[in-house]
């Protein structure tokens, strides 16, 4: 399973680091353990099903736990069930250079 989420904290941090409450929840992602890339307007995770559909909420809730007063995740997720389905590495890999 490959997910993003978007987290969109209200405010996104504090007076002291502009983006606090969105660190707090890549930080969450960073222990999770998974492969993960952070980009400009979302963070993609990959791992299972049941590894990644609890992760979503934990990273949803840091944010809240972080200080911010509301929360929007945007979430995108891909599941596949073959044997052959695509990773991050082979989506992306061509256009790393």
């Amino acid at each position: 399973m490959i997910i993003e989420i978007q987290c969109l904290p209200t405010p996104s941090g504090t007076a002291d680091d502009r983006y606090a409450h969105v660190h707090a929840a890549i930080e969450v992602i960073e222990r999770s353990g998974l492969a993960f890339e952070v980009g400009p307007l979302g963070t993609s995770v990959e791992g299972t099903p049941e590894e990644v559909w609890p992760l979503l909420r934990r990273v949803h809730e840091a944010t809240l736990d972080a200080g911010a007063t509301s929360a929007i995740a945007v979430i995108k997720v891909a599941e596949f069930r073959r044997d052959d389905a695509p990773t991050m590495g082979s989506l992306t890999d061509r256009y790393r250079t």
